[in-house]
């Protein structure tokens, strides 16, 4: 199976990047966009691996697997540089770093390959240092932002870039894929309903107990909301929970960068710390508990999609709405949400899960005291309270 095959539902945008290789459209600037998990910066590593491929253009699909075309995947590639970021945003120093990266001849024969995940998580100083490059660019210098939408980004920048658009896979093109895996049909298609087009979670929920585990103990969260009791302890564990996710996630990289940076300043060897150790340390610390909160909010995140989930579910039974549920698997949790709520009330819990999420995501709210007022603006009312709602 290639890149290009991982790309599921994605049949239309790979085209035109194969006739892009062939120099008909090929751009400077490209913006590749799309929801979480349509495989944004996979699109852009595969394009670029056919831009560097050195002998049929054709990258994931080369016959004879050339070196570039594997060193670009690899990531190894000396003319293609991935920028992912484990911050909440992307400064001006490091896209000023890409700028000047931008501006050197390529040490290959073809392109100086520069791609930005997370682009949306540019600053406004980022932006405009981004801005000018891509205005004035050099002969064989291409970049490639990854973005989940054109608006993440400055008009100014995305009026330069030539847009791939990328869209959600279906439900029957996701459970496809992972029965290609070697996946039994009954759990690919949960995972692909579940998933709700997100190819990385699909796979996570087809292959993972755990994580299929946790999130079921999530989607069973609004039926269990009938007291303010049972809304700060579901608030509670979904935030310890998220923690100790990322913990586990963020444990071993740590470890290994202290160890990394206790070599580099000769500690293990020497037996003493140089001067210049302490502000290492304290910096390589500072960055650690920034990629650790950026984990529990990305955990956290995702589990407010799945809470979601289940009330998207509960208006399209109340509504009569066709197609397949997303929590299929607790039809009965469902229609006990049905029963004991509206369509319109089940529609402004979601307003107050996008509520939730911005108070953390945009102004730093702690995580478990925006999950505990969330959890209470969701609890299950009373019968006479409800007569009054509607």
């Amino acid at each position: 199976m290639t890149v290009w095959d991982s790309l599921v539902g994605q049949a239309p945008a790979i085209e035109a990047l194969r006739t892009a290789v062939e120099s008909h459209g090929m751009s400077h600037a490209w913006l590749f966009t799309g929801p979480p998990g349509s495989g944004r910066s996979n699109t852009a590593v595969a394009f670029a691996a056919a831009l560097q491929c050195e002998q049929h253009g054709l990258g994931p699909d080369c016959p004879d697997g050339c070196h570039a075309c594997h060193t670009v995947l690899a990531g190894s590639h000396a003319d293609v540089a991935v920028v992912r970021t484990e911050k909440l945003t992307i400064g001006v120093k490091g896209v000023r770093d890409l700028v000047r990266r931008a501006a050197l001849t390529p040490m290959g024969n073809r392109w100086q390959i520069l791609i930005v995940e997370d682009a949306d998580r540019l600053t406004e100083q980022a932006c405009n240092a981004l801005l000018k490059a891509i205005e004035e660019p050099t002969p064989r210098t291409v970049w490639m932002l990854c973005a989940p939408t054109v608006e993440d980004l400055l008009p100014t920048i995305r009026s330069r870039c030539r847009l791939v658009a990328l869209s959600t896979p279906t439900t029957a093109e996701v459970a496809g894929f992972l029965t290609g895996l070697g996946c039994d049909a009954p759990r690919a298609s949960y995972a692909a309903r579940a998933s709700q087009g997100h190819i990385g979670r699909a796979r996570a929920l087809a292959f993972d107990d755990a994580v299929r585990g946790r999130r079921q103990d999530i989607v069973s969260i609004p039926a269990r909301l009938t007291s303010l009791g049972a809304c700060m302890a579901s608030a509670t564990r979904l935030a310890e929970t998220a923690k100790a996710e990322a913990d586990e996630i963020t444990a071993e990289l740590d470890a290994r960068e202290k160890t990394d940076l206790d070599a580099a300043y000769g500690v293990v060897e020497r037996g003493r710390r140089p001067r210049e150790y302490a502000p290492a340390l304290r910096d390589l610390e500072q960055a650690q508990k920034t990629r650790a909160k950026r984990r529990q909010l990305d955990v956290v995140d995702r589990g407010l999609t799945d809470l979601m989930s289940v009330y998207r579910d509960a208006i399209a039974v109340a509504t009569g709405a066709p197609g397949d549920l997303v929590n299929e698997d607790i039809r009965g949790d469902i229609d006990r949400i049905v029963q004991t709520s509206t369509a319109e009330l089940n529609l402004r819990r979601i307003g107050w899960i996008f509520e939730a999420r911005e108070q953390m995501l945009e102004f730093n709210v702690p995580v478990a005291l925006a999950l505990e007022s969330m959890m209470v603006a969701l609890r299950v009312p009373e019968a006479a309270e409800l007569g009054h709602r509607t």
